[in-house]
């Protein structure tokens, strides 16, 4: 079977030109493998009004339980400037030991290495004890309405449900076995403007100047801490990432002022609950000063993003067991697990079966000259069948 071979699979999907929102050849190659090993392969388009229509693909062998999930996406970030690569971005070149190419941590790689698990798993054993499905999105990089989610809605309608997840996302830091994830923080995103009354600079008198303001409200949201963290999780932490008031007159005092923030935050806290607690800030602090002494209280409206990612922590014995065990069989390191990191498609998993990360080493990830070596692809490939054979005997294949 060719798609026992990782070098091959990964070099295979880098030359697809698949970034976002592009498919680029990347699930009609993925297909070609899976099919051949007895997977029914299903390609699904999702669209949704002012966003690109993205293709996805579900394939599954077997139609009995435990059912094995393997979650990832295809689609890719663009290249930056292509002059600056020291191999093509689509080429999959190997040279030093090192396979050069867009996606060949993110994550591609991840991909390549499960399924040629999977088929070593097939000619050393023949079909598994229960199912294996893959769920391929191709707009993990994007703006993420027409993948994962829409994908794993298609699926459960018609029937499937899972026992448990691996998310091929680059997990580890330095090296293969540092890291599985087993959670992730939430992520809340908001803009705050302040509105002020426009005037001569030279005339304060005349003017309330939001920035003023601004700074008070900001100054609250970031101190005092919102926690210390948890057992399982770091301190919850805000960041104002943009300040804006769209004012190029250095003389004129501007009618209103922006500032946009994210926080990640821990099992501590709930979307809403955080909701209310940077509302009950911005209100004490809009209260406790206004733009000028004399004056009244800021005034401030807030806006807040869609979709807030929710935390997660995952908790299940014959998941993270039968992987940290194959990662320290093969690498012989015990993997730390961690909840540390941005968010990924497994936020939307969690909602569907217990969900854990481990993939190949993130360090080139988004970079000029992303890379993976070699010999990091046959390790993580035996971790993965060890992996595979171990989790369906705990799971009471």
């Amino acid at each position: 079977m060719t798609a026992t071979n990782p070098v091959a699979n990964l070099q295979t999907l880098i030359r697809c030109p698949s970034v976002t929102p592009a498919e680029g050849g990347a699930l009609s190659a993925l297909d070609a493998m899976l099919s051949p090993l007895g997977f029914t392969v299903d390609k699904v388009m999702a669209t949704e009004a002012g966003t690109p229509d993205v293709e996805n693909l579900y394939a599954r062998i077997g139609n009995d339980g435990p059912h094995l999930m393997f979650a990832g996406h295809t689609d890719v970030v663009p290249v930056g400037d292509e002059a600056a690569w020291t191999h093509p971005p689509f080429a999959a070149e190997i040279a030093g030991g090192e396979m050069f190419g867009r996606g060949a941590v993110d994550m591609k790689g991840g991909i390549a290495c499960f399924v040629a698990a999977v088929a070593r798993h097939i000619e050393k054993h023949g079909a598994p004890k229960g199912s294996i499905s893959f769920l391929i999105t191709g707009d993990e990089e994007g703006p993420s309405i027409n993948g994962t989610t829409k994908l794993l809605q298609w699926a459960a309608e018609r029937g499937e449900h899972w026992d448990a997840c691996v998310v091929g996302e680059p997990t580890n830091p330095d090296a293969l076995g540092d890291m599985i994830k087993i959670g992730r923080r939430g992520s809340l995103s908001g803009k705050i403007t302040v509105h002020g009354v426009q005037g001569h600079a030279a005339y304060p008198h005349l003017a309330d100047n939001p920035v003023r303001g601004l700074l008070q409200l900001t100054t609250a949201l970031m101190d005092p801490p919102f926690d210390t963290g948890t057992e399982s999780f770091q301190a919850s932490n805000l960041e104002v990432t943009t300040v804006d008031v769209g004012n190029p007159a250095t003389n004129v005092i501007p009618a209103k002022a922006t500032a946009s923030f994210n926080i990640r935050f821990n099992d501590t806290w709930t979307a809403d609950t955080l909701r209310a607690e940077i509302i009950s800030r911005l209100d004490a602090a809009a209260a406790e000063g206004a733009l000028r002494p004399g004056r009244d209280a800021v005034r401030y409206e807030i806006v807040w993003a869609d979709r807030p990612s929710h935390v997660f922590l995952t908790r299940n014995n014959a998941l993270i067991a039968s992987l940290s065990s194959a990662v320290e069989s093969v690498t012989g390191k015990a993997p730390k697990l961690s909840t540390t990191g941005g968010t990924s498609d497994a936020r939307f998993i969690k909602d569907y079966c217990p969900v854990v990360e481990f993939g190949l080493v993130g360090q080139t990830m988004h970079m000029v000259d992303e890379r993976v070596a070699v010999a990091d692809l046959e390790t993580l490939t035996v971790i993965y069948e060890t992996f595979i054979e171990r989790w369906f005997e705990n799971a009471g294949a």
